[in-house]
């Protein structure tokens, strides 16, 4: 199975300069399908650093593929992420896992972190979930805090809405972020935590951790929560059509907000001591969608 993904995935590549990045998408898709049998997703669920274990007793393992033998996606390479899609069933729904992603810091292109989303949507995902790892700057949080991503600021300099209009049919040329983050799925998982506190989220370049002086700015401009990841890929869903879910896990408090220096093992051990609670979280919410 796996060299016949590898021989899809070169002739894709050889081609990929030529196709616009819906088209991979859907050519990303048609390879899915045939991997795991199954043509049609109803959710699709983005893992961040150290979520990968919330989701491994959830649900019936359909099928899995190695995430790199697919057209368009490299191969994850930061801690805490698998080169892993796993496509599951959860009561009646079909549900694609993606257990990493590709970030700018990497020295990836837009569409390249995006790509993950856009094959979710060609393969048939009407709700997205996206998950990360994030640094809270809200003083009542503690590590180990999930919240709920009401807004966000895209700080990362670059959108993928930017280049040469869709094809025809494939999406429109502008999108709406009035409500980037789903006001109907963030109260439907306060059904499955009403603990759960919601927040402003910050996407940021990455590659370093902030710094208090920018701490300080974010704040100001009205974040609550900032990481490296997710508002590239909620612009690519809206644009898509479909609704989006964001939760950060508060992996550690922003910079100089307490006296520890920032390390991404200690974020991962955070997400890791944090695993039952976020097991708990993603199960209750994929049951009641």
């Amino acid at each position: 199975m796996k060299t016949n993904s590898v021989r899809k995935k070169l002739d894709g590549e050889r081609n990929m300069k030529d196709i616009d990045p819906y088209s991979l998408a859907e050519r990303a898709s048609t390879v899915l399908a045939d991997e795991t049998g199954i043509v049609d997703h109803d959710i699709a669920l983005v893992l961040g650093s150290g979520w990968a274990s919330a989701i491994d007793e959830i649900g019936d393992i359909s099928a899995e593929v190695e995430m790199d033998t697919l057209p368009g996606f490299p191969e994850p390479t930061v801690l805490g992420h698998r080169n892993l899609i796993r496509s599951l069933k959860v009561d009646k729904k079909n549900v694609l896992v993606l257990g990493g992603r590709a970030h700018l810091y990497e020295g990836h292109p837009v569409d390249t972190v995006v790509h993950g989303v856009r094959v979710a949507v060609a393969s048939g995902c009407k709700t997205i979930i996206l998950t990360n790892a994030a640094g809270g700057l809200n003083p009542e949080w503690s590590v180990g805090q999930p919240v709920l991503i009401s807004d966000q600021l895209n700080l990362m300099g670059q959108s993928p809405m930017v280049g040469p209009a869709p094809p025809e049919g494939k999406a429109i040329r502008f999108v709406d972020l009035t409500e980037a983050y789903s006001a109907r799925l963030r109260n439907l998982a306060q059904e499955v935590d009403p603990t759960l506190p919601q927040g402003v989220y910050a996407g940021l370049l990455g590659g370093a951790f902030e710094t208090p002086a920018e701490i300080k700015m974010f704040a100001k401009m009205g974040a609550d929560l900032v990481g490296m990841s997710t508002v590239l890929e909620t612009i690519a869903a809206r644009h898509l059509g479909v609704d989006v879910l964001g939760i950060s896990l508060v992996t550690n408090q922003a910079a100089g907000m307490s006296e520890e220096n920032l390390d991404h093992e200690d974020v991962l051990a955070a997400a890791t001591d944090a695993g039952p609670r976020m097991f708990s979280l993603l199960a209750g919410i994929l049951e009641r969608l």
